[in-house]
């Protein structure tokens, strides 16, 4: 059986439509679109460079070291790229959660609940 709460305790449900509202949230989106959208075409526009360059053109047929052709530099590359991309967005990430955090601890404390 549930504990009745005391009258001093806080109620700390979030109202996520205010939080939503607020400046503080519409600039943390902002920013995470800035950072997203530069990052999601320089990804699709990278990725699709090599189909498109083996099936359009021959001046990645051309051997680096031995038989290792730039399709085969191109392609590892994807794989570091991927690795590297995945990694700033983890990091980025996390600033945008402790913003989110903040915003949210903000609006709780502003008016009992948010």
């Amino acid at each position: 059986m549930a504990q009745p709460k005391l009258s001093s305790e806080k109620d700390n449900r979030v109202d996520f439509e205010r939080v939503e509202s607020s400046p503080q949230f519409k600039k943390l989106m902002e920013n995470k679109k800035k950072f997203i959208v530069p990052m999601t075409i320089f990804f699709l526009v990278f990725y699709f460079l090599l189909p498109i360059s083996t099936s359009y053109g021959t001046f990645l047929n051309t051997p680096v070291f031995g038989d290792i052709t730039w399709a085969w530099v191109f392609a590892v590359a994807q794989f570091v790229m991927t690795w590297v991309i995945c990694s700033i967005y983890v990091k980025k990430a996390n600033t945008f959660d402790k913003d989110a955090d903040q915003i949210v601890n903000e609006q709780i404390e502003k008016g009992g609940n948010a």
